[in-house]
């Protein structure tokens, strides 16, 4: 919590599971953040999961939290559309979304929406479904009047040039990762990514810098009315997790809109 962020979204939360030893990791989010408002929603909860054969990861329960410093008026879990086929649907993520609803000073609201989208399904049909719900959901929001913030793990390369990125590791590009679609667009949002701190890596070996796969899958859709400040990515050196943080800083107010 060294970045000390007035707003928190995080992903892959566990409050009991085998892979994590039993840790309610967020009971400790909370109690270091005490005065935060809190909110979870779980979107894997499983008795036990048979992978990997060697060393399955067991029983899971886990989810996405939102912790803010500034008063949440709601907070609502939705559940994100698609779904693998059986048997696989028995042990994969029920991915959703955490929407969280902050006012502000000038009536409207400040819409946060705390995502981490699917990644391993073959052809990407259920990242296409999950997708465009949320291009519905943004416009949805932006035309009634409301400031809107979309974060979290998409799942999808978000860069500026996608084709040097999977030319510059060429064979070794995981099967998973997907180029973020031409066609998801929504008028007048834009991204707020830090380029130059990859956000996540591959786990398909150890880490060591500048063998693994360093790419950018987390950052935040941004809406008109709604001025990015900064936006930036914490090297840690993934030192306790396959993902860094990325931390924005957002301004609201109709001047914002005036420069977009």
């Amino acid at each position: 919590m060294g970045q000390k962020s007035d707003i928190y979204l995080l992903q892959e939360i566990d409050r009991k599971s085998r892979r994590s030893y039993g840790t309610d990791q967020y009971q400790r989010f909370c109690s270091d953040l005490a005065g935060y408002s809190s909110s979870f929603a779980a979107n894997y909860k499983v008795a036990w999961v048979p992978v990997p054969l060697a060393d399955p990861h067991g029983n899971v329960y886990s989810g996405i939290a939102t912790l803010s410093r500034y008063r949440v008026d709601s907070a609502q879990r939705y559940s994100l559309p698609g779904q693998y086929a059986w048997p696989v649907r028995l042990f994969e993520l029920d991915r959703c979304m955490m929407e969280s609803r902050l006012p502000t000073d000038d009536g409207r609201q400040l819409v946060l929406a705390n995502v981490h989208l699917s990644a391993f399904d073959k052809g990407g049909f259920i990242r296409a479904q999950q997708l465009a719900f949320l291009q519905e959901y943004a416009a949805r929001e932006l035309k009634s009047g409301n400031y809107v913030v979309i974060g979290g793990d998409w799942n999808h390369l978000l860069s500026s040039d996608p084709e040097a990125k999977r030319s510059e590791y060429g064979d070794s590009w995981p099967f998973w990762l997907q180029v973020l679609p031409d066609d998801f667009a929504i008028d007048g949002f834009r991204w707020a990514v830090d380029e130059t701190v990859p956000s996540c890596r591959t786990l398909d070996r150890p880490y060591v810098r500048g063998e693994n796969v360093e790419v950018n899958i987390d950052g935040f859709l941004i809406s008109p009315g709604v001025e990015v400040v900064s936006v930036h990515g914490h090297d840690l050196g993934f030192e306790n997790s396959d993902h860094n943080p990325v931390t924005v800083c957002i301004r609201l107010g109709e001047e914002a809109s005036d420069q977009d």
